[in-house]
């Protein structure tokens, strides 16, 4: 069989491995590596992705032999740090993911490397309380705490001391946390009727995020408000932690591996008596659909959740399919900028988004599908925030260029950045959960 006829099947891909002592082992990494880079330097698709791609491509042509075997291997780290885990390179562009011979899983290769880095040099203060989302956000809301944490966040002097102490970028706009806890004050829908469709579930169970819990309350009240408009019995999941994509991206498995171990117990008994679940964070969404899977493929309560498991709107276009929806919306949106976020296309599950907001009278939605460049806790540090902007700057843009009424992501870190991108505007950011909450007149 040659290369190019093992690429006509459909993409699968392989367990992680992460318990071996071979996925740990310095030498077979680097081989590894050394094998990925070589086929990436001969086919350069991949290019305008990320930074990973034009540094590997750039340390090739600079050195001696212009192969890869002329790249030191303490070089490959300089690669290695400009990946943060989009997945897009693996969804999109690959032509040599499995079941091709060649096996290229570049994220989960770049996933790896952090974990050998992570198990033998540990991480810097910085990145463990970044990574730590549930852990701040317990500690920075805190009621005689939380005005001052919004405060120092928003002082020039102080943001240049944290910039100098922590490393995270002095002009770096950051959330602010909220007073009122979304899971301390969310106020489940009255019981209704459970209506299970052809293609869903007729009860809901919201699992809040660290950021929609201490970050933006507001989107989980709107999807409560939009669940109980249209009948669907809601629930929170009643314990919960950081679904542990944080982590994940710092090559925490560890750290990783407990946080499931508080989650998916919980989450599996819900399944299993019929909810939907769900989570307004793609991030969040899909550590639960493809990455907890592909660490643990063989836990039955793994996988139960993630075949539960829903994207707010995925779920709401399927209740429309199920002619379940209500499509009233009384109240126009007039221009939106929505951007698709990287987390959410790669779940493989369309624009659902899109479709929604598309069914909303006097409403014209001009979408960008294109990584917008904060990914996670990445855009936040000293040593990438300008490159966080350079690679949002096209999608800054082209959100303006529609004169929108409104900016709006799934993902709500992402929407910051690109109203910090794009400076001055008329234009409102919401999430695409408050636009629908809009429109319904709720």
């Amino acid at each position: 069989m040659s290369a190019r006829e093992g690429s006509l099947e459909a993409p699968t891909r392989h367990p992680l491995g992460w318990k071996s002592a071979e996925f740990y082992d310095q030498a077979k990494l680097e081989h590894e590596l050394e094998r990925v880079f070589d086929i990436c330097h001969g086919c350069r698709r991949c290019v305008n992705l990320c930074g990973s791609f034009p540094t590997l491509f750039d340390l090739v042509d600079e050195s001696e032999t212009m192969e890869v075997d002329g790249v030191k291997k303490e070089d490959y780290w300089k690669v290695i740090d400009q990946c943060y885990l989009c997945d897009m390179c693996y969804m999109t562009k690959c032509p040599y993911v499995p079941p091709h011979q060649w096996n290229v899983d570049f994220p989960h290769l770049m996933l790896r490397a952090k974990a050998v880095k992570f198990k033998n040099k540990g991480a810097s203060l910085r990145d463990r309380l970044l990574s730590s989302t549930d852990a701040l956000g317990k500690l920075a809301t805190i009621p005689v705490v939380v005005h001052a944490v919004n405060a120092v966040n928003k002082n020039g002097a102080a943001r240049s001391l944290m910039q100098q102490t922590l490393g995270v970028h002095k002009d770096r706009v950051l959330p602010d946390y909220a007073s009122a806890k979304f899971r301390s004050n969310a106020r489940p829908g009255r019981d209704v009727a459970v209506h299970d469709g052809k293609n869903t579930p007729g009860k809901v169970a919201i699992f809040a995020t660290c950021y929609v819990n201490y970050n933006e309350p507001g989107i989980g009240h709107d999807l409560l408000k939009i669940l109980e408009h249209n009948e669907v019995p809601a629930t929170l999941v009643e314990k919960e932690a950081c679904c542990g994509m944080p982590k994940f991206e710092l090559g925490d498995l560890e750290a990783v591996a407990r946080n499931k171990e508080l989650n998916i117990p919980v989450l599996a008994r819900l399944a299993r008596e019929g909810y939907a679940i769900m989570t307004a964070v793609p991030s969040c969404t899909l550590m639960f659909k493809q990455e907890l899977p592909l660490m643990f493929p063989d836990d039955a309560d793994v996988k139960a959740v993630a075949e539960a498991m829903f994207d707010p709107f995925e779920y709401l276009v399927l209740r429309h399919k199920d002619g379940l929806l209500k499509t009233q919306f009384p109240t126009a949106l007039g221009k939106v900028s929505y951007h698709i976020p990287c987390h959410l296309r790669v779940q493989n599950m369309g624009q659902k988004t899109r479709e929604l907001l598309e069914m909303i009278p006097d409403t014209k939605v001009t979408t960008i599908e294109r990584c917008a460049g904060h990914d996670g806790t990445w855009g936040v540090k000293a040593e990438y925030f300008e490159s966080s902007m350079k690679i949002g700057r096209p999608v800054f843009r082209q959100m303006a260029e529609a004169s929108p009424d409104y900016i709006s992501s799934d993902c709500a870190i992402a929407g910051r950045h690109i109203l910090q991108g794009m400076g001055e505007t008329a234009a409102r950011k919401q999430h695409p959960i408050t636009l629908i909450r809009i429109a319904y007149g709720l």
